[in-house]
């Protein structure tokens, strides 16, 4: 089972990757359309139910332009049943549509998965700015 999760992750990873780069599609495809669906943004916002969620992922996405860079450092992960998560910083440097220049956006962030249907979903992300130099 963990195996399976590990080749979901390298999706999620790709998913992410797309987002920062202004796409929203390949998120899109491994979010819940079932509720419950969450996500504490870095913002410090609460959004509830999928469709407010993945709304709320549209309208991120579309705030970046192509070009940014991506990636997730695992601290720990784990799978048991239906129910599988990660945690861990994620470090990007995107292009904010109408800002001059890239911009670094360190997250530490927590998810939640819960497989439906034979596939891992996204059904949390709890995302906030990591504090200084890690």
């Amino acid at each position: 089972m963990q195996d399976d999760f590990d080749a979901f992750m390298r999706q999620r990873i790709a998913a992410s990757d797309a987002f920062v780069g202004g796409d929203y599609g390949p998120l899109g495809a491994i979010s819940t359309n079932r509720p419950p669906a969450t996500i504490f943004g870095p913002k410090g916002d609460c959004v509830q139910g999928p469709d407010a969620v993945n709304a709320a992922n549209r309208a991120g996405a579309a705030q970046f332009g192509p070009g940014g860079e991506n990636r997730f450092e695992v601290l720990h992960s784990a799978v048991d049943g239906d129910l599988a998560y990660w945690a861990g910083i994620q470090r990007s440097v995107v292009n904010v549509k109408g800002q001059p220049h890239p911009v670094p956006m360190d997250l530490r962030v927590t998810e939640v998965f819960r497989r439906e249907e034979g596939a891992w979903k996204l059904v949390h992300r709890h995302a906030d700015k990591l504090a200084g130099d890690h």
